[in-house]
């Protein structure tokens, strides 16, 4: 890309799409196209088609997508089967249709196995069962990565899947109904705190791992990759470490500040069991994360705090409310 390149961000009010807007601006990115919902909605083709048509981006990220932790997907598998089928369906053909020069597609690292080798590499992809409490959620973005490939190698589009771990960070989604583990638990350790509860409580055993990525090194690792051509097919893109939820539940009560105990509920599902990427294939390409969970846990914490108002951070919310985790 070009400093003055035309580049479409799909999603940039999420936490994902607004820390690319942020990278990009802050390597002097000046030509960048962003539309609300209301301004675009990219499920409906036509609206999707007519922008692509008006604009001609050059280069896309896509970054809009429906998503959310365990309640979330497993209570709502046809929306999260359709409307990311929809999104994804609608900018992939039409950046196609108006010669876009390169697309990131933004996928997950919940759509492999379930019980997939670890650390999982990249051809595990659908060598395995999936999930069963996010499989709309995964159906839909593996159509996605498939998609990308399969115009690269009909049309000649250069359209590159990446699949990142579990991500937080700023603009998170804090709803304790719909959010993954990190946020989940920061809102309510922070509510805890605040009105002097003695304990949260956190959905399953603790036992299950997770790997976890700032998402502002998500964002710097999307710029890398749409300048590197070496990077064509399906890549990793994490930290290459993980711990488990117990571990980040008391690493979460510490940047909080909560003095209370924390009490886990084996009842409820702890989703899959580990999902460690392996990214020995972007590392070695010059790109490595370089934020650690204590750093990223105080950065996210420190803009909670400035942003209580629209984190929906509250002493009277109930903290006894699951902890989910995708």
């Amino acid at each position: 890309m070009e400093k003055n390149s035309k580049i479409f961000i799909a999603g940039h009010r999420g936490m994902v799409g607004s820390a690319i807007l942020r990278e990009l601006e802050k390597q002097g990115y000046s030509n960048i196209v962003t539309k609300t919902h209301k301004e675009l909605d990219l499920l409906n083709q036509q609206a999707v088609s007519d922008f692509f048509s008006k604009e001609k981006p050059e280069f896309v990220f896509l970054a809009a997508a429906k998503v959310g932790g365990i309640e979330a997907n497993r209570s709502q598998l046809g929306a999260f089967t359709y409307e990311n089928l929809q999104i994804q369906n609608n900018v992939i053909h039409s950046s196609y249709l108006n010669g876009v020069k390169r697309l990131i597609f933004l996928g997950s690292s919940c759509i492999y196995p379930r019980l997939a080798p670890q650390p999982i590499k990249e051809e595990h992809l659908l060598t395995g069962l999936l999930e069963p409490t996010n499989y709309g959620y995964a159906i839909a973005k593996i159509a996605g990565v498939k998609m990308c490939e399969a115009y690269r190698t009909q049309y000649g589009c250069d359209f590159v899947p990446l699949m990142p771990t579990n991500l937080y960070g700023i603009n998170d989604n804090f709803d304790l109904k719909g959010s993954h583990v990190l946020p989940a638990l920061m809102r309510k350790f922070h509510e805890a705190k605040i009105s002097g509860q003695k304990f949260v409580e956190v959905w399953g055993s603790g036992t299950p791992k997770r790997e976890l990525l700032y998402v502002d090194d998500l964002a710097e690792a999307c710029v890398f990759v749409m300048n590197n051509k070496e990077v064509t097919g399906l890549t990793n893109i994490g930290t290459g470490e993980d711990a488990t939820i117990k571990e980040l539940a008391e690493m979460v009560k510490k940047a909080v500040g909560f003095s209370g105990e924390i009490k886990f509920d084996p009842t409820k599902p702890d989703g899959a069991p580990r999902k460690c990427l392996d990214v020995s294939k972007i590392n070695s390409l010059g790109w490595k994360a370089t934020t650690s969970l204590e750093v990223g846990l105080k950065k996210v914490y420190e803009w909670v705090l400035q942003n209580k108002n629209e984190v929906g951070c509250h002493a009277e919310l109930a903290v006894t409310l699951s902890s989910i985790s995708c």
